[in-house]
Protein backbone atom coordinates (compact mmCIF):
# COMPACT_ATOMS: atom_id res chain seq x y z
CA UNK A 1 0.00 0.00 0.00
CA UNK A 2 1.25 3.80 -0.29
CA UNK A 3 1.93 6.13 1.76
CA UNK A 4 4.12 9.07 3.26
CA UNK A 5 5.13 10.45 6.40
CA UNK A 6 7.01 12.93 7.87
CA UNK A 7 8.73 13.33 11.31
CA UNK A 8 10.97 16.16 13.14
CA UNK A 9 12.46 16.11 17.14
CA UNK A 10 14.50 17.69 19.11
CA UNK A 11 16.31 16.19 22.03
CA UNK A 12 19.88 16.10 23.73
CA UNK A 13 21.52 18.52 21.51
CA UNK A 14 20.34 16.48 17.95
CA UNK A 15 17.58 17.92 15.69
CA UNK A 16 16.17 14.46 13.22
CA UNK A 17 14.27 14.94 10.42
CA UNK A 18 12.79 10.91 9.00
CA UNK A 19 10.82 10.69 5.81
CA UNK A 20 8.78 7.32 4.88
CA UNK A 21 7.29 6.64 1.76
CA UNK A 22 5.75 3.02 1.01
CA UNK A 23 4.46 1.74 -2.18
CA UNK A 24 2.85 -1.64 -3.28
CA UNK A 25 4.58 -4.79 -2.82
CA UNK A 26 3.53 -8.31 -1.48
CA UNK A 27 6.64 -8.69 1.34
CA UNK A 28 7.74 -6.28 3.61
CA UNK A 29 11.02 -4.60 2.48
CA UNK A 30 12.68 -2.09 4.42
CA UNK A 31 15.60 0.40 2.99
CA UNK A 32 16.76 2.37 5.45
CA UNK A 33 19.49 5.36 4.98
CA UNK A 34 21.21 7.10 8.16
CA UNK A 35 24.02 9.07 8.57
CA UNK A 36 26.82 7.04 9.35
CA UNK A 37 26.83 8.24 13.03
CA UNK A 38 23.51 7.03 13.51
CA UNK A 39 24.06 3.45 11.62
CA UNK A 40 24.43 1.58 14.69
CA UNK A 41 20.54 2.66 15.25
CA UNK A 42 19.30 0.96 12.11
CA UNK A 43 17.97 -2.35 14.53
CA UNK A 44 15.98 -0.01 16.31
CA UNK A 45 14.64 1.79 13.23
CA UNK A 46 13.65 -1.67 11.57
CA UNK A 47 11.96 -2.90 14.71
CA UNK A 48 9.36 0.27 15.18
CA UNK A 49 8.48 -0.44 11.77
CA UNK A 50 7.99 -3.68 11.38
CA UNK A 51 5.76 -3.45 14.34
CA UNK A 52 3.36 -0.94 12.52
CA UNK A 53 4.14 -2.08 9.06
CA UNK A 54 3.54 -5.78 7.74
CA UNK A 55 3.91 -5.22 3.90
CA UNK A 56 5.13 -3.33 1.35
CA UNK A 57 8.56 -1.28 0.22
CA UNK A 58 8.73 1.15 3.10
CA UNK A 59 11.87 4.11 2.01
CA UNK A 60 13.15 5.62 5.53
CA UNK A 61 15.44 9.00 5.28
CA UNK A 62 16.48 9.75 8.55
CA UNK A 63 18.82 13.16 8.55
CA UNK A 64 20.65 14.65 11.85
CA UNK A 65 22.10 17.58 12.72
CA UNK A 66 23.98 17.66 16.26
CA UNK A 67 24.31 20.80 17.86
CA UNK A 68 26.86 21.68 21.55
CA UNK A 69 24.47 21.89 24.43
CA UNK A 70 26.73 24.99 25.60
CA UNK A 71 26.08 28.87 24.72
CA UNK A 72 28.62 28.33 21.70
CA UNK A 73 30.66 26.11 20.01
CA UNK A 74 33.37 23.72 21.34
CA UNK A 75 36.70 25.07 21.37
CA UNK A 76 39.96 22.32 21.19
CA UNK A 77 43.40 23.84 21.94
CA UNK A 78 45.77 21.60 20.64
CA UNK A 79 48.99 23.16 23.56
CA UNK A 80 51.59 20.41 22.10
CA UNK A 81 51.06 21.40 18.54
CA UNK A 82 51.20 25.38 19.39
CA UNK A 83 54.86 25.11 21.13
CA UNK A 84 56.13 23.12 18.02
CA UNK A 85 54.85 26.19 16.29
CA UNK A 86 56.39 28.33 18.43
CA UNK A 87 59.69 26.73 18.74
CA UNK A 88 60.01 26.37 14.97
CA UNK A 89 59.36 29.56 14.47
CA UNK A 90 61.75 31.02 16.97
CA UNK A 91 64.80 29.02 14.86
CA UNK A 92 63.30 29.69 11.64
CA UNK A 93 63.94 33.41 12.75
CA UNK A 94 66.96 32.96 14.24
CA UNK A 95 68.19 31.49 11.09
CA UNK A 96 67.16 33.84 9.14
CA UNK A 97 68.28 36.66 11.44
CA UNK A 98 64.71 38.11 11.09
CA UNK A 99 62.98 40.93 12.53
CA UNK A 100 59.71 40.84 13.69
CA UNK A 101 57.88 39.63 16.96
CA UNK A 102 56.58 35.80 17.68
CA UNK A 103 53.61 36.85 19.93
CA UNK A 104 50.66 34.64 20.91
CA UNK A 105 48.04 35.45 17.87
CA UNK A 106 51.04 34.44 15.39
CA UNK A 107 50.87 30.94 17.24
CA UNK A 108 46.95 30.67 17.75
CA UNK A 109 46.53 31.39 13.66
CA UNK A 110 49.13 28.26 12.58
CA UNK A 111 46.56 25.87 11.28
CA UNK A 112 45.48 22.99 13.84
CA UNK A 113 46.25 24.72 16.93
CA UNK A 114 42.56 26.21 17.39
CA UNK A 115 39.62 24.31 16.05
CA UNK A 116 36.15 23.95 16.65
CA UNK A 117 34.18 20.45 17.88
CA UNK A 118 30.81 19.08 17.86
CA UNK A 119 30.18 17.50 21.60
CA UNK A 120 30.20 13.90 21.69
CA UNK A 121 26.62 12.17 21.87
CA UNK A 122 26.45 8.56 22.35
CA UNK A 123 24.05 6.66 20.56
CA UNK A 124 21.80 5.98 23.67
CA UNK A 125 21.43 9.74 23.71
CA UNK A 126 20.50 10.30 20.25
CA UNK A 127 17.86 7.37 20.38
CA UNK A 128 15.01 9.23 22.17
CA UNK A 129 15.07 12.24 19.15
CA UNK A 130 15.31 9.24 16.26
CA UNK A 131 12.58 7.39 17.93
CA UNK A 132 10.46 10.36 18.22
CA UNK A 133 10.59 11.64 14.87
CA UNK A 134 10.10 8.22 13.45
CA UNK A 135 6.77 7.27 15.50
CA UNK A 136 5.55 10.67 14.07
CA UNK A 137 6.24 9.79 10.65
CA UNK A 138 4.60 6.22 11.01
CA UNK A 139 2.05 7.96 12.53
CA UNK A 140 1.17 9.60 9.08
CA UNK A 141 2.05 7.26 7.11
CA UNK A 142 -0.43 4.47 8.51
CA UNK A 143 -2.94 7.49 8.29
CA UNK A 144 -2.73 7.53 4.68
CA UNK A 145 -2.79 3.61 4.03
CA UNK A 146 -5.66 3.54 6.52
CA UNK A 147 -7.47 5.36 4.34
CA UNK A 148 -6.27 3.80 1.23
CA UNK A 149 -7.19 0.21 2.79
CA UNK A 150 -10.93 1.72 3.60
CA UNK A 151 -11.30 2.17 -0.42
CA UNK A 152 -9.63 -1.34 -1.26
CA UNK A 153 -12.12 -2.75 1.23
CA UNK A 154 -15.28 -1.22 -0.25
CA UNK A 155 -13.86 -2.40 -3.48
CA UNK A 156 -13.27 -5.76 -2.44
CA UNK A 157 -16.99 -6.01 -0.86
CA UNK A 158 -18.56 -5.06 -4.01
CA UNK A 159 -16.76 -7.92 -6.28
CA UNK A 160 -17.15 -10.63 -3.51
CA UNK A 161 -21.42 -9.27 -3.51
CA UNK A 162 -21.12 -9.85 -7.51
CA UNK A 163 -19.42 -13.44 -6.52
CA UNK A 164 -22.04 -14.59 -3.78
CA UNK A 165 -24.40 -13.55 -6.54
CA UNK A 166 -23.59 -15.77 -9.53
CA UNK A 167 -22.81 -18.78 -7.01
CA UNK A 168 -26.70 -18.74 -5.52
CA UNK A 169 -27.68 -18.11 -9.50
CA UNK A 170 -25.74 -21.54 -9.74
CA UNK A 171 -27.00 -23.45 -6.69
CA UNK A 172 -30.88 -22.54 -8.15
CA UNK A 173 -29.81 -24.16 -11.86
CA UNK A 174 -28.36 -27.44 -10.33
CA UNK A 175 -31.55 -28.62 -9.53
CA UNK A 176 -32.27 -28.46 -13.74
CA UNK A 177 -28.60 -30.05 -14.51
CA UNK A 178 -30.09 -33.55 -13.51
CA UNK A 179 -33.60 -33.01 -14.93
CA UNK A 180 -32.00 -31.71 -18.12
CA UNK A 181 -29.58 -34.76 -18.98
CA UNK A 182 -32.45 -37.55 -17.91
CA UNK A 183 -34.57 -35.30 -20.43
CA UNK A 184 -31.43 -35.58 -23.09
CA UNK A 185 -30.56 -39.23 -22.23
CA UNK A 186 -34.02 -40.54 -23.00
CA UNK A 187 -34.08 -38.36 -26.43
CA UNK A 188 -31.20 -40.13 -27.50
CA UNK A 189 -32.38 -43.25 -27.18
CA UNK A 190 -35.89 -42.64 -28.84
CA UNK A 191 -33.54 -41.59 -31.73
CA UNK A 192 -31.30 -44.48 -31.65
CA UNK A 193 -34.93 -46.74 -32.11
CA UNK A 194 -34.34 -48.66 -28.83
CA UNK A 195 -37.81 -49.19 -26.93
CA UNK A 196 -36.60 -48.13 -23.53
CA UNK A 197 -39.35 -46.68 -20.52
CA UNK A 198 -38.63 -43.65 -18.02
CA UNK A 199 -38.19 -46.20 -15.16
CA UNK A 200 -36.16 -48.42 -16.66
CA UNK A 201 -33.86 -49.87 -14.40
CA UNK A 202 -30.08 -49.21 -16.80
CA UNK A 203 -31.73 -45.50 -17.47
CA UNK A 204 -31.86 -45.05 -14.02
CA UNK A 205 -28.64 -46.46 -13.33
CA UNK A 206 -27.14 -43.79 -15.70
CA UNK A 207 -28.62 -41.12 -13.81
CA UNK A 208 -27.52 -42.11 -10.45
CA UNK A 209 -24.41 -41.72 -12.14
CA UNK A 210 -24.17 -38.78 -13.63
CA UNK A 211 -25.82 -36.99 -10.41
CA UNK A 212 -23.18 -38.36 -8.47
CA UNK A 213 -20.46 -37.08 -10.87
CA UNK A 214 -21.93 -34.01 -11.65
CA UNK A 215 -23.00 -33.32 -8.03
CA UNK A 216 -21.63 -30.27 -7.29
CA UNK A 217 -23.26 -28.70 -3.91
CA UNK A 218 -19.97 -29.74 -1.49
CA UNK A 219 -18.56 -27.13 -3.99
CA UNK A 220 -20.91 -24.76 -3.00
CA UNK A 221 -20.94 -25.27 0.63
CA UNK A 222 -17.47 -24.91 0.61
CA UNK A 223 -17.88 -21.52 -1.20
CA UNK A 224 -20.35 -19.93 0.96
CA UNK A 225 -17.65 -20.72 4.00
CA UNK A 226 -15.01 -19.20 2.25
CA UNK A 227 -16.86 -16.12 1.32
CA UNK A 228 -18.09 -15.88 5.04
CA UNK A 229 -14.37 -16.27 6.43
CA UNK A 230 -13.32 -13.58 3.38
CA UNK A 231 -15.75 -11.38 4.77
CA UNK A 232 -14.65 -11.70 8.39
CA UNK A 233 -11.22 -11.23 8.04
CA UNK A 234 -11.76 -8.19 5.62
CA UNK A 235 -13.17 -6.43 8.42
CA UNK A 236 -10.18 -7.73 11.40
CA UNK A 237 -8.12 -3.83 12.22
CA UNK A 238 -5.27 -5.87 11.54
CA UNK A 239 -2.77 -7.62 8.88
CA UNK A 240 -4.75 -9.72 7.02
CA UNK A 241 -3.27 -9.94 3.12
CA UNK A 242 -1.63 -12.84 3.19
CA UNK A 243 -5.08 -14.90 4.96
CA UNK A 244 -6.67 -12.88 2.41
CA UNK A 245 -4.89 -13.93 -0.80
CA UNK A 246 -4.71 -17.98 0.92
CA UNK A 247 -8.68 -17.67 0.66
CA UNK A 248 -8.57 -16.65 -2.90
CA UNK A 249 -6.47 -19.85 -3.85
CA UNK A 250 -8.46 -22.09 -1.71
CA UNK A 251 -12.07 -20.19 -3.33
CA UNK A 252 -10.20 -20.26 -6.96
CA UNK A 253 -9.57 -24.41 -6.54
CA UNK A 254 -13.25 -24.96 -5.51
CA UNK A 255 -14.22 -22.65 -8.45
CA UNK A 256 -11.83 -25.34 -10.96
CA UNK A 257 -14.05 -27.92 -9.26
CA UNK A 258 -17.24 -26.78 -9.72
CA UNK A 259 -16.68 -25.68 -13.14
CA UNK A 260 -15.09 -29.27 -14.26
CA UNK A 261 -18.13 -31.13 -12.46
CA UNK A 262 -21.32 -29.04 -13.42
CA UNK A 263 -21.86 -30.30 -17.45
CA UNK A 264 -24.17 -27.29 -17.94
CA UNK A 265 -23.52 -24.17 -20.27
CA UNK A 266 -25.30 -21.71 -18.08
CA UNK A 267 -23.28 -22.73 -15.06
CA UNK A 268 -19.91 -22.92 -16.91
CA UNK A 269 -20.51 -19.10 -17.49
CA UNK A 270 -20.97 -17.92 -14.43
CA UNK A 271 -18.40 -20.00 -13.00
CA UNK A 272 -15.58 -18.28 -15.86
CA UNK A 273 -17.33 -14.88 -14.83
CA UNK A 274 -17.08 -15.81 -11.10
CA UNK A 275 -13.38 -16.31 -11.68
CA UNK A 276 -12.02 -13.82 -13.82
CA UNK A 277 -14.16 -11.43 -10.52
CA UNK A 278 -11.85 -13.47 -8.31
CA UNK A 279 -8.74 -12.79 -10.26
CA UNK A 280 -9.07 -9.17 -10.12
CA UNK A 281 -9.87 -9.54 -5.88
CA UNK A 282 -6.51 -11.59 -6.29
CA UNK A 283 -4.70 -8.47 -7.56
CA UNK A 284 -6.37 -6.25 -5.10
CA UNK A 285 -5.29 -8.22 -2.23
CA UNK A 286 -1.73 -8.02 -2.87
CA UNK A 287 -1.93 -4.53 -2.06
CA UNK A 288 -3.37 -5.19 0.93
CA UNK A 289 -1.53 -5.36 4.34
Amino acid sequence: MTGYGRGQSAQNGSKISVELNSVNRKQSDVVVSLPRELAELEPRVRDVINAEVARGRLNVVIAAHHTSKSNGPAVALDTNLARSYYRAMLDLQKELKAAGEINIDTVLRAPGVLRTVEEEVSIDDQWPAVESALKEALADLVKMREREGKHLAKDLIHRLKTVRESVRNIRVLQPGVLKRHRQSLHERIQKAGIELQFDDERLVKEVIFFADKSDISEELTRLESHFAQFAHHLRKNEPVGRTLEFMCQEIGREFNTLGAKANDVEISQLVVGCKAEMEKIREQIQNIE
